[in-house]
């Protein structure tokens, strides 16, 4: 055979005094050693976490030592061992009733108060999907207070001291679900609506709030002013064991939903696909913003911009995942109001400035900016 034929037939054609080509394919190159992964970073919330929970104890340790009685941190964390049988010495007279009498009741009601609007704000925020949401949308704050207004300007006190906190509750509770039961359309509820029906009923409730302080006398004027402009200067025992049942009752069943939350968070229509009962979920969710909205209010006054405030900073620190984002919001909310607190107690001493003016003077303008932030992001209002 020519080597013209050999080519012709697909074969390579022998060179003379060359090696024959050999039917093997050729070696695959050695590939570059490829260099060491870089170690992954660690995860945001694996810090803040534990910075949260230290930060809020030391916090309120702080909290509970400085006043206008100073006691020192060291005969503090005594008579804290001291009470628990762990060592340590009780107090002199003074000291002993300062502390366990004031300063207790109030860094644990401010605990309990912060984490609950925390909490509170963050699952507003996941059931309605806007960073811009809060417990007050719905009518809870506004409802709390015509039921406390109402019972301080008719002069109701067949609960005694409790009186106004238990008319503040049942009226925010009967706010949700008055907002909710209006909103609900051929057995669904919009967001849309369910917001709209809040705002309205938030000016019938100012509206019936304007009415009882035109009809109060100047003492209790005085009184529903300073209720509305949230305080914990009469923090006790008891009003702290009123809240706490409900306290722990929302801040255990909120993370239970945080996976649906998330899914939420895709859309109402692919969250149903992956299985959420969206109407139920948000049912659920809507009444335990309330419960834990409620209970603060009622014990605190209408104290505003912490269910704002912290969840959206926590989803700008690590994400929008409500694992992390629900229970760290009840760590934040508590880390703000035991700061707050102190500051309002202390800032202006002897004085005292009252708790919500506080909140609202630094969160005002953390909304606007919020606000501001939304619109260059998204390239203007749609």
């Amino acid at each position: 055979m020519t080597a013209t034929e050999a080519v012709r037939d697909g074969d390579e054609p022998v060179r003379q005094g060359a090696e024959p080509v050999r039917d093997t394919p050729p070696a695959p190159p050695t590939p570059a050693r490829a260099p060491a992964p870089a170690k992954a970073p660690r995860p945001v919330t694996r810090v803040l976490t534990p910075a949260l929970v230290l930060g809020l104890l030391a916090l309120c340790l702080v909290s509970a030592s400085i006043g206008a009685y100073h006691i020192p941190l060291g005969d503090l964390l005594a008579s804290l061992a001291h009470k628990v049988g762990a060592g340590g010495h009780a107090l002199d007279r003074v000291g002993e009733s300062v502390l366990w009498n004031v300063r207790l009741p109030r860094v644990v009601l401010a605990l309990l108060v912060g984490a609950s609007l925390g909490c509170a704000g963050a699952l507003m925020q996941g059931v309605f999907g806007n960073p811009l949401a809060e417990p007050g949308v719905i009518g809870i704050s506004s409802g709390a207070a015509v039921g406390a207004v109402a019972s301080i300007a008719l002069g109701i006190d067949f609960l005694g001291n409790w009186t106004v906190s238990v008319f503040a509750f049942v009226a925010g509770l009967a706010t949700v679900l008055l907002v909710y039961a209006l909103s609900r359309s051929g057995g669904r509820t919009e967001v849309v609506t369910l917001i709209l029906t809040g705002i309205a009923v938030n000016a019938f409730a100012g509206a019936l709030i304007g009415l009882c302080v035109f009809f109060a006398d100047n003492a209790q004027v005085s009184q529903i002013t300073f209720w509305q402009l949230g305080s914990l200067a009469q923090a006790t025992w008891p009003k702290v064991l009123a809240v706490l049942p409900c306290a722990l009752i929302g801040l255990a069943v909120a993370p239970l939903y945080a996976r649906k939350l998330d899914l939420l968070a895709l859309g109402e229509r692919p969250a149903r696909h992956l299985g959420v009962d969206v109407e139920r979920l948000r049912l659920v969710l809507v009444l335990v913003v309330a419960l834990l909205t409620a209970a603060a209010v009622a014990v605190s006054g209408i104290i505003s911009f912490v269910g704002l405030l912290v969840p959206h900073l926590l989803r700008m620190a690590a994400g929008p995942g409500h694992r992390f984002l629900v229970p760290a919001s009840a760590l934040g909310g508590g880390l703000v109001l035991v700061g707050a607190d102190l500051a309002a107690r202390t800032v202006a001493a002897p004085a005292e400035l009252p708790l919500g003016v506080l909140t609202a003077l630094f969160g005002s303008p953390f909304f606007f900016w919020l606000l501001r932030r939304t619109r260059r992001k998204q390239g203007g209002w749609a």
